[in-house]
């Protein structure tokens, strides 16, 4: 896949609005590649990452290099993961926290949080610490606590229940009150 968005011109103009905390979460459920951005000696990067998101934490593999030498220096990281229909209909997840490594020598987490997080990796990669790994490299496991969570969506669809349908049944339901509004009430007799 190349990263140019197919763009065929809307039916309706899009409207953009915040996700939920509860639809951010659904998003990075549902997604399994994301970008990390860290930073080392006053340099920003961002690199792409195959991660799982289980229980309000990221977790994801790395291969010793620049990353685990920023995470070292500065534990604080910015992750990012797109769901992309088109370039008018999407949903943008970031979400800020600090990272920290998952190791046999962690000792402020119960072995089974380490064994849990491989088995979470294991959906995406079943073969992750087997011997048929296809990245046996990485071989150093993070997980980066979320503080933060944030989200936007883009739609082109027509709002739920404003569809032809609706928009009718509603001028339908509304004609009468407007033919109420237009009358005028008889007219009283004065007696005098």
């Amino acid at each position: 896949m190349t990263g140019r968005i197919a763009y065929e011109r809307p039916t309706h103009a899009p409207r953009f609005r915040a996700l939920t905390r509860r639809e951010c979460e659904s998003v990075l459920r549902r997604a399994s590649i994301g970008r990390l951005a860290y930073s080392l000696h006053d340099q920003v990067d961002i690199q792409p990452i195959n991660f799982v998101y289980d229980h309000g934490w990221v977790i994801w593999r790395s291969a010793p290099g620049t990353k685990m030498e920023a995470l070292a220096h500065n534990r604080w990281v910015a992750f990012q993961v797109d769901e992309i229909e088109d370039a008018c209909n999407w949903r943008s997840v970031v979400v800020h926290g600090s990272a920290y490594p998952l190791n046999d020598e962690v000792t402020y987490l119960p072995p089974a949080v380490r064994a849990n997080a491989i088995a979470e990796l294991r959906r995406v990669i079943p073969e992750i610490g087997t011997e048929d790994d296809p990245t046996p490299e990485r071989e150093h496991l993070f997980h980066m606590q979320v503080d933060r969570m944030t989200g936007r969506a883009a739609t082109t669809r027509p709002p739920a229940g404003r569809g032809r349908r609706a928009r009718g049944a509603a001028r339908g339901a509304s004609a009468p009150r407007r033919a109420r509004a237009g009358a005028r009430a008889p007219r009283r007799r004065s007696s005098g």
